[in-house]
C-alpha cells in the first residue's frame, strides 16, 4: 500500500437542528475526490470526533466508507485504542487508521514505540502515526521516528510539529524506505514537500482542493517554478483558515460557499468570528483570481 498525495480530513457538518448533515458530508467527499484528492480522513481532529456520539461516529464511517468504495479512493479513520481499531475489521475500504501519539501522559519515546507496537499487533489495518507534539506534549526525535517506521504495521506518519524543526530535517535527510511522510501542518506543507514529504493530510484543502493537489504534484516532479509561488499563496490561505480553533473558520467558509447547511461547531469549540470568516474568504477569492 502506498500513501501519497492529498488526504482531506473531513469536517462533520451539522444542520439547523444540530444533527449531522450526512448528505452534505457525502457531497464534500465527492467534491474533494473530483478535485483530485487521493483519499479522506474521517474521525480526525477536524471532524470533532470527541463531540460526537458513538452512533454518529459509526454513521460517519459507514457513509464515507461507501463513498470511498464507489470512488475507489483511500479512507483513513481516526482510531486511538485497541477497541476502536478492532472495530475496523471487515471494512476493506479502510486503507489505514490514523493513531495519535499518546497525549498528556508524556510516556517518553520508548513508551510511544511500545504503544504503537501494541496497537499495530492488535489492528486489522495498517497504522499512520499522528505526531503533533504541541497537542500531545510528547516530542519524538528523528531517531525515534525511524524506529517507529521500522515497526511492522506502521506505514506512515502525519507529521505536524508546528513547523520545520531540526528533527524534521534530520528525519527527511534519510527517510525510511516505504514509509509515508504526510504533512499535517497546513501552512508548512510546501517546505515539507520540498524536503521530500510524500503528501499531506490537510484540513485547509476543503478549500482550494485543486490547488493543494497541484502543489503536491509540482513538488513531486520538481517543478519549483510552479510549486514555490503556489506554496506561498496556500500558506497564506492556511494561516487564515487556522486563525481560530479548527475547524471553525473552515466551516464558516464552506457555509458561505453554500456547501454545508450551517457553520456550526459543537462545544468546546465556538463558531468563527465574522472577522476571521471575512479574512479567510478574501484569501479564497485572491487565490481563485490567480491563473492556474
Amino acid at each position: 500500500m502506498t500513501l501519497t498525495g492529498l488526504y482531506v480530513p473531513l469536517i462533520t457538518p451539522f444542520d439547523e437542528r444540530g444533527v449531522v448533515a450526512l448528505d452534505a458530508l457525502a457531497a464534500l467527499a465527492h467534491q474533494v475526490f473530483d478535485a483530485g484528492a487521493a483519499g479522506v480522513v474521517v474521525l480526525g481532529t477536524t471532524g470533532e470526533p470527541e463531540a460526537l456520539s458513538d452512533a454518529e461516529r459509526h454513521q460517519l464511517v459507514d457513509l464515507i466508507a461507501s463513498v470511498c468504495r464507489d470512488r475507489r479512493a483511500q479512507l483513513l479513520v481516526g482510531a486511538h485504542t485497541v477497541a476502536s481499531l478492532r472495530a475496523l475489521d471487515g471494512r476493506p475500504e479502510v486503507a489505514a487508521a490514523l493513531c495519535l501519539v499518546p497525549p498528556f501522559v508524556r510516556p517518553g519515546e520508548a513508551g510511544v514505540l511500545a504503544h504503537f507496537a501494541h496497537l499495530a499487533e492488535a489492528s486489522p489495518v495498517p497504522l499512520v502515526a499522528y505526531h503533533v507534539p504541541y497537542r500531545t506534549g510528547q516530542q519524538l526525535s528523528a531517531a525515534a521516528l525511524r524506529r517507529l517506521a521500522e515497526l511492522p504495521g506502521v506505514v506512515g506518519i502525519k507529521h505536524a510539529v508546528g513547523g520545520i524543526d531540526a528533527d524534521t530535517l534530520a528525519f527527511l535527510a534519510e527517510p525510511p524506505a516505504g514509509f509515508a511522510v504526510l504533512g499535517g501542518e497546513d501552512a508548512f506543507i510546501s517546505p515539507l514537500l520540498a524536503l521530500g514529504g510524500h503528501g499531506g493530510i490537510l484540513a485547509s484543502a476543503h478549500v482550494a482542493t485543486t490547488d493543494f493537489v497541484a502543489l503536491i504534484e509540482a513538488w513531486r516532479v520538481g517543478d519549483v517554478d510552479r510549486a514555490r509561488p503556489l506554496g506561498h499563496r496556500l500558506a497564506a490561505l492556511s494561516v487564515a483558515l487556522f486563525a481560530e480553533p479548527n475547524p471553525s473558520v473552515i466551516k464558516a467558509v464552506l457555509h458561505a460557499q453554500g456547501r454545508i447547511p450551517t457553520p456550526d461547531v459543537r462545544l468546546p469549540l465556538l463558531p468563527a468570528t465574522p472577522k476571521a470568516r471575512q479574512l479567510a474568504l478574501r484569501y479564497v477569492d485572491e487565490l481563485a483570481s490567480v491563473p492556474a
